[in-house]
């Protein structure tokens, strides 16, 4: 990405989409941010000025997101990226139980990806060359509601957003998914060995790899924690 776009990060409190936020604003480009007040968030702020947008974090409320993309649309009128986040916990209900605290990542953030994506798809189609790029963990990668079943976009947010590839390419919009690689639909034959990557390393190599538009990546981490701490 060499010349300056405008991009749309969710989940962008902590951890990884943190630093995708703060290496995207140090690319140049300008950035909105969906996350959770925190003191790293407020520090780019006070540094990057109008550079970086703050927006609304619930993106599991559709109110929300709709108030988020006329903020982007009122500031840029257009996007050329969006980068969700689909392993943050920031959705999580206040109360869930331990026992379900891994279905609840998945679910919450199945909504809040879906959502993003409908609601943001004009701005992207108005934006230059755009591309969306959605992020997993092996969390928000589990296949919910009946996970006998073949994998399907109904209970599977990985699965959902491939199946928006050919309607997103139709529009001009490239999609790259990052996720865990797949027993049940396997990306590639080669095994990917996990690694003890830092959010700065994990965002600086996607980074460089998301304007080749390619269109699946598999990402294995030692520690989810560090790249998606839990918070609740």
């Amino acid at each position: 990405m060499k010349n300056a776009r405008s991009i749309w990060v969710t989940g962008a409190g902590n951890g990884l989409g943190l630093a995708l936020v703060e290496a995207l604003l140090g690319q140049g480009h300008r950035v909105a941010a969906s996350g959770k007040d925190s003191d790293a968030l407020e520090a780019l702020s006070a540094c990057y000025g109008s550079q970086l947008l703050r927006l609304p974090w619930q993106m599991h409320e559709e109110q929300q997101v709709a108030n988020a993309c006329q903020q982007i649309c009122h500031a840029w009128c257009s996007l050329d990226g969006l980068i969700i986040n689909a392993g943050t916990s920031d959705y999580l209900p206040a109360d869930v139980a331990d026992s379900e605290l891994f279905e609840a990542i998945g679910s919450t953030n199945q909504l809040a990806g879906e959502l993003c994506l409908s609601k943001a798809l004009p701005l992207l189609a108005k934006g230059d060359s755009p591309q969306v790029m959605a992020l997993f963990n092996r969390y928000s990668a589990l296949q919910l509601y009946a996970p006998t079943q073949v994998i399907a976009g109904w209970n599977n947010l990985p699965q959902w957003m491939r199946e928006q590839r050919k309607p997103l390419k139709e529009l001009g919009i490239g999609l790259t998914v990052v996720a865990p690689q797949s027993l049940k639909v396997p990306v590639t034959s080669v095994q990917a060995i996990p690694e003890e990557w830092t959010p700065q390393g994990v965002a600086e190599a996607l980074l460089r790899r998301w304007p080749q538009g390619e269109p699946e990546l598999i990402l294995e981490t030692l520690d989810i924690s560090s790249l998606w701490p839990l918070t609740r």
